[in-house]
């Protein structure tokens, strides 16, 4: 189950319930169908496709279904447990099997393998695992219950806090308050343990402290750290300043037990988990006769939460200003030491469950890496992909982010915000690339007309250059493109298969008269020179009529082509001083991967 999944549940329900902000019958009936069988076959097939990719998920949710069916309560845990096992098991019948399988019959059997070992768990799952599940969570909630009906349930928050800074939070949240909390709702209404975990108040206190009280150097990251806890719900921003001085762990359980306290009085409760933990999330899942309920359990453990960190936090002020000056002056000389960062083609960002801290840092290395060709992508810690160069990760993810892939180099950071790692990073990169960025690369020094038209032709055959062109789709557009590549002996149907390939998975038509389409990674090694195309419109607005500015060509060793596109309007700085526009125009591109020009053209 992902966060949208549990985000649409959740709207659903809290509209259109009986008690909701827009009571509908009709629509309230999707409520119960989604949380019965919906959301934990999600959560068995995504366990499944992470265990054993899609296979695994595909059995993941067939198994699923054999403890969701006929059960009690709302089976999250049950598909927890069955969906990753159901594909490990997979896993293991594959590699019996492998290399026993006469040729031909190799789709055959892994259908009819996923198919009958899906239906025998789903067999055992609905017959042994089901009723464990049912009797593990009666147990569970009778705890809960008890804590609840004895005002004991603020003690929770002595476990539940120092989890969520362990980077448990996700497990915690979505393996056992949630179950139980929707179990409360189907009953009641709403439930308090929905607030448990995703209260945003003790890390905001905590964090309030550090901006009027910490060191210098915390100041200027507090912030805009507030800003992301508490309207972008990513709690994991908050944990490095736990991290970094411990003691300050009992600020947030200080604040959480006193904000369950005031909820637990007043009767606070949502009525579908808030995730992210987002104060918008909150009000949007909190019944709008319980909004004073909700606000006060807020507020008072974020008051709570920021006088026991003011009071812990101050009085190191002096000390933490020194030690971030030495410190400092540590990491340069130990950043110097080390071997530079060459070779880097790809920057993973990666966090528990690859959703919430890692997508803002990758957002904000993309803006400081794509100008190098260097690709950023974000992931959970467990699915770092195989093709990842170097990995950024918090530092309590680093031992998991090695053992993922052992050869890809690790940086730890602390900060989600400005850690010195990442300027680091683009440091290294920016030296790796001779101390310049495109941008910043001069074109040569008084080319001869000669030498230009010779470089020119060489790359940008007569033949590439076809006017008034028409397409009726995409797809005919992009295959008019590859043919100029096949045409000019630059690459082969196969490689224009992965273009239209490359369409399907995702879009790469950019909008105001801009498309990059590119072929996938499996058909580069049908790539032969460098050549570029331009294709001219008539009559249309299709995504194949634009004008370009530049040509660029690289000197590196693995090539692959792409369209590139700069629509007139509004273009580039850097195009703009050196190049003249031409007429309407798209142009396909062969050009190097982690490429670096080194010269440019203007036709």
């Amino acid at each position: 189950m992902s966060l949208p999944d549990a985000i649409a549940w959740g709207l659903l329900t809290a509209l259109f319930i009986e008690t909701g902000w827009a009571p509908n019958a009709t629509l309230a009936k999707l409520v119960d169908p989604t949380l019965t069988y919906l959301l934990p076959i999600l959560i068995g097939y995504t366990g499944g496709r992470i265990v054993n990719g899609t296979r695994g998920g595909a059995i993941g949710a067939i198994t699923t279904m054999g403890v969701i069916v006929g059960a009690d309560i709302t089976m999250f845990l049950g598909a927890m447990v069955m969906g990753p096992f159901a594909a490990w098991l997979l896993k293991q019948v594959d590699k019996l099997l492998e290399g026993r399988v006469h040729s031909g019959f190799e789709m055959l059997v892994d259908n009819f393998e996923v198919g009958i070992l899906g239906m025998i768990l789903a067999i055992i799952g609905h017959l042994g695992v089901e009723p464990i599940v049912t009797a593990l969570m009666g147990w569970m909630a009778a705890g809960v219950g008890f804590l609840v009906h004895h005002g004991l349930l603020p003690l929770a928050s002595l476990l539940v806090e120092p989890a969520k800074v362990l980077f448990l939070n996700n497990a915690v949240n979505h393996g056992i308050l949630t179950p139980l909390g929707t179990q409360e709702a189907h009953t009641t209404g709403r439930s308090i343990l929905f607030m448990v975990e995703s209260n945003p108040g003790p890390g905001l206190g905590l964090l309030l402290a550090y901006q009027f009280f910490g060191s210098r150097q915390i100041r200027q990251s507090a912030p805009g750290a507030i800003i992301i806890h508490l309207f972008g719900g990513i709690h994991e921003i908050f944990f490095p300043y736990v991290l970094m001085k411990p003691k300050t762990i009992f600020a947030t359980i200080a604040g959480g037990m006193s904000g369950l306290a005031v909820g637990v009085a007043l009767h606070a409760g949502l009525v579908a988990p808030a995730s992210p933990g987002s104060i918008i999330a909150w009000f949007l899942m909190c019944q709008p006769g319980h909004y004073l309920a909700m606000i006060a359990d807020v507020l008072v453990a974020t008051a709570v939460s920021f006088i026991v960190a003011m009071l812990l936090v101050r009085t190191d002020r002096d000390k933490d200003d020194a030690a971030a000056e030495a410190a400092g002056q540590t990491s340069t000389a130990a950043s110097e030491a080390e071997a530079p960062l060459t070779n880097i083609s790809k920057v993973v960002i990666a966090c528990d469950a690859g959703m919430g801290s890692s997508v803002m840092v990758a957002s904000a290395m993309k803006k400081r890496l794509s100008q190098y060709g260097v690709e950023v992508a974000h992931t959970a810690v467990d699915q770092i992909p195989a093709d990842a160069s170097l990995i950024l990760a918090q530092e309590g993810l680093v031992d998991r982010a090695r053992r993922r892939i052992p050869h890809a180099r690790v940086i730890p950071f602390t900060n989600y915000m400005n850690d010195p790692a990442f300027d680091r990073v683009e440091a290294e990169v920016r030296a790796a690339r001779g101390g310049t960025t495109p941008a910043d690369e001069e074109l040569p020094q008084s080319p001869t007309a000669s030498t230009n038209t010779r470089v020119a032709t060489s790359v940008l055959p007569r033949g590439a250059i076809r006017l008034g062109q028409r397409a009726a789709s995409k797809e005919e557009a992009i295959t008019m493109a590859g043919q100029v590549l096949i045409d000019e002996g630059a690459a082969d149907d196969v490689y224009v298969k992965g273009m239209l390939a490359r369409e399907h998975e995702i879009s790469t038509y950019m909008g105001e008269g801009i498309a990059i389409p590119h072929g996938v990674n499996e058909v580069r090694d049908h790539i032969s020179k460098a050549t570029l195309g331009f294709l001219h419109g008539t009559g249309t607005r299709a995504p194949s009529s634009f004008r370009s500015r530049r040509l660029a060509t690289s000197t590196s060793t693995s090539w692959r082509p792409w369209q590139e596109s700069c629509p007139i309007p509004k273009p580039p700085d850097s195009f703009a001083r050196h190049h003249r526009p031409t007429r309407s125009s798209t142009f396909s591109v062969l050009s190097r991967h982690n490429h670096r020009i080194t010269e440019r053209h203007t036709l």
